[in-house]
């Protein structure tokens, strides 16, 4: 069996539609499935907000201390100073670092809101992503979700969305990558491969990036697929019924491995811990084929886990 077919049985296993793609940072060989296709991306584009912060920061065009107070106007609810209940000061790095570590959708907006999304878009084309789209920050499609549900506030969201039918759910602007911020697994990992290779910026800056990916918590992920003594830097991006991550996983050996992986269920739960895991599966799988090992993972059976940015 074809790698990409063991990989697409490996999504088949858990009811999900399954995009990748994998190349090695030191040959340019690819595993690839559905590659080329038009993905919504969802806290991914994050990374890119990050390359353009940490440039700004090595051109001397921002000061990663410089302070900012998030308010009760800021927050958007979730994780870091998202959830926060009272004012927060922190610096704009710190910022970066609750964006990447907990995918905090307030830190985002008041990064996106410093550097501008417009920086953010040019970056996209100058470093070749043709098909990336990034249409706002996280607060631009909390709004469109709640236009779509037509809820006037976070409350009234929460108080209509559980009672949505699946299909109107289903055709949400946020979860169509023609309306959405997106991209492909292809670009993805050139974007991973450009900054691992120092080439998506100043050294310095493309340094930041891959320190701060390091440091994201989830692991149920790409994660889930390797031994502790793979080093894993990755970005997880999570909407009703799409689990995705793209990172870097590098062997002890040397090897390094870009990946990008997306699932779409047929299912809209946000808690399932099976898709994840088979995130990690599917990832490993691509590896070992670059590698010319073979993996052999246990299928695993339906689970929940942790809510992922």
């Amino acid at each position: 069996m074809e790698t990409h077919e063991r990989i697409a049985a490996l999504f088949d296993r858990v009811g999900v539609e399954g995009r990748l793609h994998a190349v090695d940072l030191a040959t340019g060989a690819e595993v690839g499935l559905r590659a080329d296709d038009q993905v919504v991306i969802a806290s991914m584009f994050k990374v890119l907000v990050l390359l353009e912060f940490a440039r700004q920061v090595v051109a001397g065009q921002v000061d990663p201390a410089e302070r900012v107070v998030v308010t009760r106007a800021d927050r958007l609810g979730g994780w870091g100073t998202a959830g926060c209940v009272d004012d927060a000061e922190l610096s704009l790095r710190d910022l970066a670092y609750f964006m990447m570590s907990v995918s905090d959708n307030t830190a985002a907006d008041l990064l996106l809101r410093r550097i501008g999304l417009d920086t953010v878009q040019l970056l996209a084309a100058e470093l070749g992503l043709a098909r990336t789209r990034i249409v706002g920050g996280p607060r631009q499609v909390l709004e469109t979700m709640f236009a779509d549900v037509g809820a006037r506030d976070d409350a009234e969201f929460a108080r209509l969305f559980p009672a949505l039918p699946p299909e109107r759910v289903r055709a949400m602007r946020v979860l169509d990558p023609a309306h959405t911020t997106s991209s492909t697994p292809r670009e993805l990992t050139r974007l991973l491969t450009l900054v691992w290779e120092d080439e998506a910026g100043p050294a310095e800056a493309c340094a930041m990036v891959r320190a701060l990916m390091s440091r994201q918590i989830f692991w149920t992920r790409i994660a889930s697929g390797f031994d502790e003594a793979v080093r894993v830097s990755a970005k997880t991006g999570t909407l009703p019924s799409l689990h995705m991550e793209c990172g870097v996983v590098e062997y002890p050996d040397g090897g390094r491995y870009a990946l990008a992986v997306f699932a779409r269920s047929r299912r809209l739960d946000l808690r399932r811990l099976d898709v994840d895991l088979t995130v990690g599966r599917a990832a490993r799988t691509a590896v070992d084929a670059l590698r010319g090992e073979d993996f052999s993972a246990p299928c695993g059976g339906e689970g929940t886990g942790p809510v992922l940015g």
